[in-house]
């Protein structure tokens, strides 16, 4: 409150996390947000209950609201309570601050279908057993040039027609300066607006496509790891659309010779007492026997936890062959064909594994979550990983499911995932995408390329 008088701002964000790992929220005046930030802003229920279309996906206007929930009947209100360790100033708004909020019901209970609460809950069970989540970041994603963002209303569709664009550099020269230099006068506002908001960036790199960028981020505790990612594609997607381009966090945009985006998720475990690194060792591959077991259920568990690590119809199209995507449950070390990769010697303190499975569109808080109650049900079990994937297009494995639909049966069957996340979240997430994917069933786009449909449902919510 005292920054807020300070700075003389005029508006303040208050944003949750939805379903999806999209921000929703209200702006106030500073005026208003002093009380509100104690007595939070009320938001409708019915946004807990829509697709990426923003189409409502249940009957709330029935008694429960469909999920057997008196406090989702009707499209009634829940609170936004502000987290005040989020507070920012944002540098590309003028005199505006912004607030990432925790979501409950308005008579105080946690709103069960909260994705950051679903993330603290994991990480409080990995805790009980001993242990902190540390998670890197590393997240691909396109830069483009603004054409034409498709504002007349015959194009107002529901979703909305994907904007035109056009490329910042060609492709195929993959980390060359001259191509990262084509793209650095468009990344550096959003390089300074992330910088200014205190998220760890590591460094800025140009991918092997065209318009294609990586930005990294050094590790953090889980929850706050999570935070940086719905913070980062915030501010990157508004700061680009402010300079006249357009930033996407769709996996495999529908353009030609596009090449698909990745986000890969370092992870490690910290010891809760001795604060080491519970991965490091000098047993096999350098890999201690609590990553080994942690790994084994990350493996164990790929087909469920791939409705979590790519959740669009879209994103299973990076899934080939030979493309430095995973298309198997299999792991080696320091290769980037395989879905985890073992980095690190004997006794490095650094030692982590990489899981390559990710889509940028991926909601953080889940997709860390099914990490964690995989690997802990991996240590639980002493699970065995197997052998190292020399050839990681030819092992035999447990092929990642081909489509959304298949990943989706996976996680419905999941004890695991059930006895993590508990029946209710997982029957609700289960229908959340089933409801995209009959959508995109109904329209009649089901191709191995990508279609129409998911050019329009993507390319700009993501």
């Amino acid at each position: 409150m005292q920054a807020i008088e300070a700075e003389k701002l005029e508006l303040v964000r208050f944003s949750f996390a939805d379903q999806h790992g999209v921000l929703r929220g209200k702006t106030l005046t500073a005026a208003e947000a002093l009380g509100a930030i104690a007595n939070g802003v009320t938001m409708t229920t019915t946004l807990l209950a829509k697709d990426t279309a923003h189409k409502t996906a249940w009957p709330v206007f029935t008694p429960g609201g469909g999920f057997g929930i008196a406090e989702m009947q009707g499209g009634g209100d829940f609170v936004m309570l502000a987290d005040p360790a989020m507070f920012r100033v944002l540098p590309w708004a003028k005199k505006t601050g912004w607030f990432l909020c925790d979501i409950y019901f308005t008579n105080g209970k946690p709103v069960p279908f909260s994705t950051r609460k679903i993330l603290r809950q994991a990480l409080a069970r990995l805790e009980a057993a001993g242990f902190d989540y540390l998670a890197g970041l590393e997240v691909e994603f396109h830069l483009f040039k603004l054409e034409d963002p498709r504002l007349s209303p015959a194009e107002a569709t529901w979703p909305p027609q994907a904007p035109e664009v056009s490329l910042l550099n060609q492709g195929y020269q993959y980390l060359t300066e001259s191509r990262f230099d084509q793209l650095d006068a468009a990344l550096e506002p959003i390089r300074r607006g992330v910088v200014a908001l205190g998220l760890p960036l590591r460094s800025l790199e140009v991918e092997l496509g065209p318009s294609q960028c990586e930005f990294t981020f050094r590790p953090q505790g889980g929850l706050a790891a999570a935070d940086t990612m719905i913070l980062f594609r915030a501010a990157t997607k508004q700061i680009a659309r402010r300079n006249g381009f357009l930033a996407s966090f769709m996996c495999r945009p529908g353009l030609p010779n596009l090449f698909s985006s990745g986000w890969h998720l370092h992870q490690s475990l910290i010891d809760h007492q001795s604060r080491a690194n519970a991965f490091a060792g000098d047993e096999r591959d350098g890999l201690a026997a609590t990553g080994q077991h942690y790994l084994g259920g990350l493996l164990a568990h790929a087909r469920p936890a791939t409705a979590f690590a790519t959740p669009t119809v879209n994103g299973y199209k990076r899934y080939k062959p030979y493309s430095l995507a995973p298309d198997r449950a299999i792991w080696a070390r320091d290769n980037r064909g395989v879905m985890v990769r073992v980095l690190g010697e004997n006794g490095d303190l650094a030692t982590r594994l990489e899981n390559r499975v990710g889509e940028p569109a991926a909601n953080p808080y889940l997709y860390m979550a099914s990490q964690i109650y995989a690997g802990l049900d991996g240590i639980a079990h002493l699970r065995n990983p197997g052998p190292a994937a020399d050839t990681p297009y030819e092992a035999a494995a447990a092929p990642l499911p081909k489509n959304l639909g298949e990943a989706l049966d996976a996680l419905r069957e999941s004890t695991t995932f059930r006895l993590g996340f508990g029946d209710a979240f997982i029957d609700y997430y289960v229908h959340l995408k089933e409801a995209e994917l009959a959508r995109f069933k109904a329209a009649g786009a089901d191709s191995a390329d990508v279609t129409a449909w998911e050019q329009d449902e993507y390319f700009d919510l993501f």
